[in-house]
């Protein structure tokens, strides 16, 4: 059986890009008789807190989405640490002292519009560390293969694209990639569907995956985001509206229609619950270019 998984971060509240991610994960999941995996991302000490955690998924329930297991990432930090020893182990993480003001200051852009490492520590020793430094891994040059289910080309050369990827953080967490390809690889996940801006952070973990020999690729497919506008620059929608609004305004199938008409599900912004989507759901019915909506203090308005 295929399994899929759904990953928010639990940093904040959800917001219609959460939603829009996690409905358009369900259909896929459910539309393929697919087991479905809701994964709370709770590893960052200083913003996620349990009950962020919890109303991310009673957010997800409210809408109508179920999911076949919950689990939260914090658990697996057994298994994360037992990856990043296997990995030094074969000398291949090292300790890094740089800081993202240096980065900066270097002025060297990488594929996700942030700033490239330049490997600058890459000689460094394990055993030189201390509890401050963040730990790197050395990733082969080369470019990794990967193509994303929609046709898109994800193929890079992480070294050169983004420098060698952080696996332990300064603040001693777990790194987003490490955790990601471990929790995958323990769930048997062979499917991530997720939003676009995710995109470039795929051959970096294929990279990670490849180094600790963590059994065959999932298949990768990438989506939409909602957008708003800032001034004259578009950002994902995020901040300027809670759920918690939303809700004050919506009732579920009132907000999945809006979500489902953004996303090319439904000609209309009529109400709509994740099951009745699901009868006629097709990937080539979804929206390739990203939506710009706003919200305007009562309703989500449709800019395009």
């Amino acid at each position: 059986m295929e399994v899929s998984r759904y990953a928010p971060s639990t940093t904040g509240s959800a917001h219609p890009g959460t939603l829009l991610a996690g409905l358009l994960c369900w259909l896929d999941a459910r539309s393929r008789g697919a087991r479905l995996l809701l994964r709370l991302e709770d590893l960052d000490p200083q913003r996620s807190r349990p009950e962020l955690a919890r109303a991310m998924r009673d957010d997800l329930l409210w809408l109508g989405l179920d999911f076949d297991e919950v689990s939260f990432q914090s658990d697996a930090s057994a298994a994360h640490r037992e990856a990043m020893e296997a990995l030094a182990a074969r000398g291949l993480v090292y300790p890094c002292r740089c800081s993202r003001a240096e980065l900066r200051a270097q002025g060297e852009r990488a594929a996700d519009g942030g700033f490239r490492y330049p490997n600058r520590c890459r000689a460094r020793d394990l055993a030189e560390a201390t509890p401050s430094d963040a730990l790197r891994v050395r990733v082969p040059a080369g470019t990794i293969r990967v193509q994303d289910e929609s046709g898109a080309d994800l193929s890079q050369d992480v070294e050169s694209a983004f420098g060698d990827p952080i696996v332990r953080r300064r603040d001693g967490g777990v790194s987003y990639h490490l955790a990601s390809v471990v929790d995958d690889a323990r769930a048997g996940v062979t499917r991530v569907v997720r939003g676009r801006d995710l995109a470039t952070t795929t051959a970096t973990q294929v990279a990670l995956r490849t180094l600790l020999e963590a059994g065959p690729d999932p298949v990768y497919r990438h989506h939409l985001l909602l957008l708003e506008r800032r001034g004259d620059k578009l950002a994902k929608l995020h901040g300027s509206v809670s759920l918690a609004e939303l809700r004050d305004r919506y009732d579920a199938p009132s907000l999945c229609g809006v979500l489902a008409h953004a996303a090319g599900l439904a000609d209309t912004v009529d109400p709509v619950t994740p099951p009745e989507l699901l009868a006629d759901f097709s990937w080539s019915r979804v929206r390739e270019a990203d939506r710009v909506l706003d919200w305007d203090g009562r309703s989500l308005l449709d800019l395009d």
